[in-house]
């Protein structure tokens, strides 16, 4: 889909202005559309180990295009718990979206090189998965032709980051903010590029509308039903293309994004990283993680900081990579906006 002026002010207007906040009240929230979630804790991943993901070339598998045929980047085994993932999140058509689009590329890699640097020294027992997260599916304000009140990003600008992720050994998500549009459908959308080996799926549950409203005037939802479809169609991708275990990351912070969290099924070939994903201060941060995820756990747990917004309250500031690491669990997905 080519980018009409109309569709980037959209993109800019909603996904890429206002973040989701870690308040535990939906009144905190503006109708702006955010691009991002929390999750809940998993269980201590310490107790299922996996096999560190290492560096091979590709061999068998075909996305049925050419340029991401030609790509070479292939991690192999599992991620998690062997490696702590962190993320750059946004899009290159947006600076207000998140730090992967706020500057040049090289640039960008660079602040991403350096961020690791201060992770891995405050645990370095840990090694880092660089990583690129790209909303690859924008919820928006308006409903578009077919009603969905989402924008797919083109096969460009996908590529583009999938290429930016495999010079620089960097594994890649793809995140779906569904709107109206049903998350299988959207997933569909997606298939050529998740038969890669290093490229994974995000799901935001802020911007599932299933109560018909547009999206950024309510927060929305997801059951476990639908964390389930989404695991068993990258468990599908796994199978048939002989892959390594894909990783889900399900965006979270508020008790209502995720329901029935006790029926999310685990799948040996899909990693589940519940993510909180709100921004405010560092104890509102804390509080939200303890809530939505510990005492919610599906299996590994992710963290989410912001550049900007975590500084939007007075006295509020970005909390260290020390102070994230004291939480229980500790965070294996770390992402920044």
């Amino acid at each position: 889909m080519r980018f009409s002026l109309a569709a980037l002010s959209l993109l800019a207007l909603y996904s890429l202005s206002n973040c989701t906040t870690s308040s535990k009240e939906e009144s905190s929230h503006t109708g702006k559309l955010t691009a991002e979630a929390s999750a809940k804790p998993v269980a201590d991943s310490s107790k299922t180990p996996a096999p560190e993901p290492v560096a091979s070339t590709r061999s068998g598998v075909s996305t049925g295009d050419s340029t991401l045929d030609s790509l070479t980047y292939a991690p192999t085994g599992a991620i998690l718990p062997g490696k702590r993932i962190f993320a750059y999140y946004g899009n290159p058509h947006s600076k207000k979206m998140g730090i992967l689009g706020k500057y040049e590329k090289e640039e960008m890699l660079q602040r991403l090189d350096k961020e690791i640097a201060n992770w891995q020294k405050a645990d370095p027992a840990t090694p880092i998965q660089p990583a690129l997260h790209l909303v690859a599916i924008s919820a928006q304000g308006a409903p578009g032709k077919d009603g969905g009140y989402r924008l797919r990003m083109s096969d460009k600008t996908i590529k583009k980051v999938i290429k930016w992720g495999n010079e620089h050994k960097a594994i890649v998500f793809l995140d779906i903010q569904r709107g109206h549009a049903p998350l299988g459908g959207e997933m569909e959308y997606l298939t050529k590029y998740l038969k890669l080996p290093f490229v994974h799926l995000g799901i935001d549950p802020e911007f599932s509308m299933v109560t018909g409203h547009k999206p950024g005037t309510k927060i929305g939802s997801y059951d476990a039903a639908d964390v389930n479809q989404a695991v068993q169609f990258l468990s599908k991708i796994v199978k048939e293309n002989n892959l390594p275990p894909k990783v889900l990351v399900v965006h979270r912070f508020t008790q209502g994004m995720i329901k029935n969290y006790k029926n999310i099924k685990l799948d040996p070939n899909v990693q589940i990283v519940m993510d909180m994903d709100g921004w405010g201060p560092p104890v509102l941060k804390k509080d939200s993680y303890h809530d939505y995820i510990q005492k919610e756990p599906v299996q590994y747990t992710g963290f989410k900081l912001f550049y900007d917004n975590d500084f939007r309250k007075p006295g509020s500031r970005i909390m260290t990579p020390e102070e994230v690491l004291a939480l229980t669990p500790k965070p294996m997905y770390i992402q920044y906006q």
